[in-house]
């Protein structure tokens, strides 16, 4: 009993020395982490390694990996099928891998969180169709967005203070809708109504947002606009842009200063990488042309 005391004894004493004075928390790059806290120290906020998903036989994803760096805004194309809506529930939570890791930061596993939980830490997700409260006005949908943390007891005897009024405001400026702020959201157009939920997401803080197909059925004008909010947006956050209109992926990646790095272009299919690189080098590349851009 005494020789099992003395080891038990020596493994407290070889833990403290590895905790230190951390307490536990986890050392990178010569800095302490909090658990649970969000780590970019060494560049990438989102890593997919082999990620496996099957149904029934089928593999939606099929041994995908991919890198997102913090700050980057990285456009994925490629045909119906190919895997992008399947990647993006996996990032959610929505859909358990059959096999493979992810890592958002270099501490936190969304694999092993529920969807709300993956919310919390700073994903954010933007649909299609956008999902706003039509019979309230643009203003008390931010509100809602602000209070979505928030407990229903909290939320009843919640006020907006200063802050976060001029947080509102500053959000209704970035959508060009602070002179539509009382007007019933269900009255806005499609693209003010896919502006307003992105907004909706900002409010919460996402470090990261996955954005599906954002200015399908919108005109022209609020695709450029639409354009003109993600580019805004890059390097403050990270934006995953799923997108068919190849028009609107070379004006998210058009190269606007001699210094700029070029960004990147990834191709989904068949649930995997099939090529990576600027818009111009996919656009030439002879299996991309066969299965995604030539049809």
């Amino acid at each position: 009993m005494r020789s099992g005391a003395r080891v038990c004894e020596e493994r407290a004493r070889r833990l403290a020395e590895q905790q230190g004075a951390s307490g536990g928390r986890v050392g990178s790059y010569s800095r302490i982490v909090q658990p649970g806290e969000l780590d970019v120290a060494h560049g990438a906020i989102l890593y997919l390694d082999d990620i496996t998903v099957s149904f029934d036989g089928f593999k939606a994803l099929n041994a995908l990996s991919l890198s997102i760096s913090a700050g980057e805004l990285r456009c994925i194309i490629g045909p119906n099928g190919a895997g992008k809506t399947t990647m993006m529930d996996v990032i959610t939570g929505k859909t358990r891998p059959d096999a493979g890791r992810a890592f958002f930061g270099s501490t936190i596993d969304p694999l092993r969180l529920r969807e709300n939980d993956i919310a919390s830490i700073g994903i954010g997700r933007k649909f299609q169709k956008p999902t706003v409260f039509e019979r309230l006005s643009v203003f008390e949908n931010l509100e809602l967005a602000l209070l979505a943390d928030r407990g229903v007891k909290a939320s009843m005897f919640f006020r907006l203070n200063g802050e976060q009024l001029d947080r509102i405001g500053a959000m209704l400026t970035l959508i060009h809708l602070k002179g539509s702020a009382q007007r019933t959201a269900g009255l806005l157009s499609h693209g003010q109504k896919q502006w307003l939920e992105i907004d909706m997401l900002l409010m919460q803080d996402p470090k990261l947002l996955l954005l599906d197909e954002p200015v399908a059925g919108m005109t022209d004008e609020e695709t450029e606009r639409t354009a003109e909010l993600f580019l805004s947006l890059q390097g403050s956050h990270s934006l995953v842009v799923v997108e068919h209109d190849m028009k609107f992926i070379d004006e998210l990646t058009r190269v606007r200063s001699a210094d700029a790095p070029a960004k990147k272009v990834t191709v989904l299919h068949e649930g995997s990488v099939l090529a990576e690189g600027t818009l111009a080098d996919v656009q030439v590349n002879q299996q991309v042309v066969e299965v995604y851009l030539g049809r």
